[in-house]
């Protein structure tokens, strides 16, 4: 492998007192309820309410504040992602057999009762956000989905698009929150905001880290960091694509990366020149262009198969794969947040319309972890009904196991059964 472009710098986190400070408005939050959240609401976002629940009225109203088009947009991306959602929920089936005679076996598919979805705001709005974290919910059953979202720069509440999406994905209950005290209002709940069992959604460092400290008291989908992308390429691959697709995930934020593996150093070399042509005219160039200078990087493998080995060991958040037989390629490959086959397959697609869900493990978590989907909001909760002939099999091998560990209570009561 030979390196063709590497990083400049590391954008690690350096500021320690996030974790004090997220720790702090947690404890004013779960103390002082909603007076903490919305003293936060107006420190932070500026912007004074008197409760963050927002109206149903004010979801309706939303509709004339959006253009039309954005709303036919939203909801051709809420029926895709709804229908994938469907189609995952339809793999999951509850079991009951019986292993011997008496015993009985089996799971029962239960949705969580509730969740809280975060809609972050800060450099853009985000409906897709929204559409990607309620709609899988909501096929998965869960009785009451809540969302939050911060104010809007230069609005009185949260973006009109924003409030659009989350009626179309059928929430029960609006927000106007963010940041830390956003996750601690679901986690421990104020007199406005009840208590939820599941967080899901991404957002900033702030967000990341009380997500992290709540974690255990309430469930969470995954601690995201920023967004990154692997390209798998070869000869066949459109240099300008490959570019845009690049430049696509460097927009997101200035620790967001891009990484081109390539069998081609001809294709290296159009890449790096389109790229340059592309941020002359890109209205998001100056964060674009940071990204890219400071995270991007150009590897030059030696085989197709040494470019999916190196992608396996990065395990990026989402990978795409634009070789002369993208399928071949792809099959080979294991560790990825979601999968881009094809030239024709750029991760916008999937940001947006294509149906699979958004939020996705950062971090090289997608090693051991997925994103979010409909088993996100389904607990697989183990049955065993056991009859008088069942319990009677059961009962001497495990009263000698527990004697064997000492446990004579749990003893005892096998015996009981025998």
């Amino acid at each position: 492998m030979l390196v063709y472009k590497e990083a400049e710098c590391s954008h690690k986190d350096k500021d320690v007192s996030v974790q004090k400070t997220v720790s702090e408005i947690l404890d004013h939050v779960s103390e002082k309820k909603d007076d903490a959240l919305l003293s936060y609401t107006e420190k932070f976002d500026g912007l004074r309410l008197e409760s963050a629940r927002v109206p149903a009225k004010r979801l309706k109203e939303a509709y004339s504040e959006v253009d039309s088009q954005t709303i036919e947009d939203l909801k051709f991306a809420e029926k895709r992602i709804r229908n994938f959602a469907e189609h995952q929920k339809a793999c999951l089936t509850g079991l009951s057999y019986e292993i011997t005679p008496g015993v009985t076996l089996g799971h029962r598919l239960i949705p969580i009762s509730s969740c809280g979805c975060y809609v972050p705001a800060g450099r853009y709005p985000l409906p897709s956000s929204a559409l990607m974290s309620a709609i899988p919910a909501k096929v998965a059953g869960v009785k009451r989905i809540a969302a939050c979202s911060p104010p809007s720069r230069g609005s009185k509440g949260i973006h009109p698009a924003v409030l659009v999406a989350m009626d179309i994905a059928q929430v029960d209950e609006v927000y106007c929150m963010g940041g830390a005290q956003a996750i601690a209002a679901y986690a421990f709940g104020t007199e406005t905001v009840k208590p939820v069992d599941i967080i899901v959604g991404p957002g900033n460092k702030f967000v990341t880290e009380a997500k992290r400290q709540v974690s255990g008291s309430v469930g969470i989908d995954m601690l995201a960091g920023p967004s990154e992308v692997v390209i798998i390429a070869d000869h066949s691959a459109n240099p300008k694509w490959v570019a845009a697709d690049s430049l696509s995930r460097c927009e997101h934020d200035p620790n967001s990366w891009t990484v081109l593996v390539t069998t081609s150093r001809d294709l290296a070399d159009q890449v790096t020149k389109e790229i340059a042509t592309q941020l002359k005219t890109l209205k998001t160039a100056e964060l674009a262009g940071q990204s890219w200078r400071n995270n991007g990087r150009i590897l030059i493998a030696d085989s197709l198969d040494e470019a999916v080995e190196i992608t396996n060991e990065i395990a990026p958040e989402h990978l795409q794969v634009m070789t002369e037989d993208s399928r071949a390629t792809s099959e080979k490959l294991e560790n990825f947040g979601s999968l881009f086959i094809g030239h024709y397959a750029p991760v916008p697609f999937g940001d947006y319309v294509s149906g699979p869900n958004h939020i996705l493990p950062t971090s090289r978590c997608s090693r051991f972890s997925n994103g979010v989907s409909v088993e996100t909001f389904i607990k697989i909760s183990s049955v065993q009904e056991i009859t008088e002939e069942g319990g009677r099999y059961l009962s001497g091998p495990c009263a000698r196991l527990a004697g064997v560990e000492g446990l004579f209570g749990h003893q005892y009561s096998a015996k009981l059964r025998g």
